[in-house]
């Protein structure tokens, strides 16, 4: 595991995406979900060019630093590196890992977005640090995704050693379901991003896993 030390890859993972922050601003939103006790945040914007981000991903990163919690930029290696992130998100169709590793390093986390058995554990050989399985139910949150599901979220999670992230289409009805099925972190979008309180959605998520380990 090359995560940060002190931080880890579990509990409520919040994606801050401007074209999903109905109501604030993502920044706005970021800070709520952590007060909310997210652990992690991502920032996601498939709009704008990368340098027109940047000044936002280094204000999550910052806030981020002080609250403990891990950040991860997704798709962009050389963005995750200028805002001093923690992390990387890949999906099936960005650069593969062996091409990312040397750019970000081996501190840097690298997670990999996975829909089967099969890219789970390719992602998990490749040095992933950890797995992100879905679509597990219905999303609005992305033009193009596979359908997974939470018996397919079982199989991965039984079959890599790396942390295990459910995403798509999760809310506070059915995060206990993918909890219940192994889930090391739930990713979230809409449920927290369009929430009229992102503060208390995200507690709400993160009383699924208080549920699952009191402790």
């Amino acid at each position: 595991m090359t995560s940060t030390p002190g931080k880890r890859i579990g509990g409520v993972y919040v994606i801050i995406d401007p074209a999903a922050c109905t109501r604030m601003r993502p920044e706005a939103v970021a800070r709520a979900a952590l007060d909310g006790g997210a652990t992690m945040i991502q920032w996601r914007d498939k709009l704008r060019d990368k340098g027109d981000q940047l000044a936002d991903a280094q204000a999550l990163a910052a806030l981020c630093r002080a609250r403990g919690a891990l950040f991860i930029v997704n798709d962009h290696a050389d963005l995750a590196i200028a805002a001093a992130a923690d992390g990387v998100h890949l999906g099936q169709h960005d650069l593969p890992i062996d091409a990312v590793r040397p750019i970000v390093g081996d501190r840097m986390i690298v997670g990999v977005s996975t829909n089967n058995v099969d890219e789970a554990l390719a992602a998990e050989v490749a040095g992933a640090d950890y797995i992100a399985v879905g679509a597990i139910f219905a999303t609005s949150s992305k033009d193009v995704t596979r359908p997974a599901s939470l018996e397919r979220l079982r199989m991965i999670k039984a079959s890599v050693r790396v942390p295990v992230v459910a995403i798509g289409g999760i809310n506070a009805s059915n995060i206990p379901l993918v909890v219940v099925a192994g889930a090391d972190a739930a990713a979230v979008i809409s449920a927290v991003c369009g929430a009229d309180d992102p503060g208390a959605a995200t507690r709400e998520l993160v009383s699924a896993f208080i549920s699952r380990d009191p402790a």
